[in-house]
């Protein structure tokens, strides 16, 4: 499991993941999508053009991960709640509006360069705290690549 810190406390298991995480309202609740790559991948770039769009941020570059019943809940790290880096200007907190405090993990994005990605790839999952998620590759600095996370996060939502 790629960087990932786990800790257990009684039942539940909580992992620091190195992981920006956006979260997009569907009905009453919030469903969010883990952005994975190394330093200088694109997840910030990608969660502030998501933000712009109506997303919301959940935690940048750190986000601990716990384990509730069959789902696994994203949240900011209290010293970084609210902030994200925004390349060039340095960390900058968002308005109220564009976060959220926690939300349940739907999707894992691994960034990747373009040429890595495939053009039709097999459905792939992986778990995390011993659940089950999709996971997708996605290029963050593509004028689509926000669509892109759309168009996913809501097929896995039809599934």
């Amino acid at each position: 499991m790629r960087g990932m810190q786990e800790k257990a406390f009684g039942l539940k298991k909580m992992t620091l993941v190195h992981a920006t995480c956006v979260a997009l309202r569907r009905g009453r609740t919030w469903r969010a999508v883990l952005l994975r790559g190394p330093s200088g991948a694109g997840k910030s770039d990608l969660a502030l053009r998501l933000i712009e769009t109506g997303w919301r941020l959940v935690a940048d570059d750190q986000t601990e991960l716990n384990r509730q019943g069959k789902q696994v809940i994203a949240a900011a790290p209290a010293r970084i709640a609210g902030l994200i880096e925004a390349r060039g200007l340095g960390i900058v907190k968002v308005g109220r509006d564009q976060s959220v405090r926690r939300a349940a993990v739907a999707l894992l994005v691994d960034l990747a360069q373009p040429q890595r990605i495939e053009r039709l790839p097999e459905p792939v999952r992986e778990k995390i705290l011993g659940i089950d998620l999709p996971v997708v590759s996605l290029a963050p600095f593509e004028a689509s690549a926000s669509a892109k996370l759309r168009l996913a996060l809501m097929q896995i939502a039809n599934a």
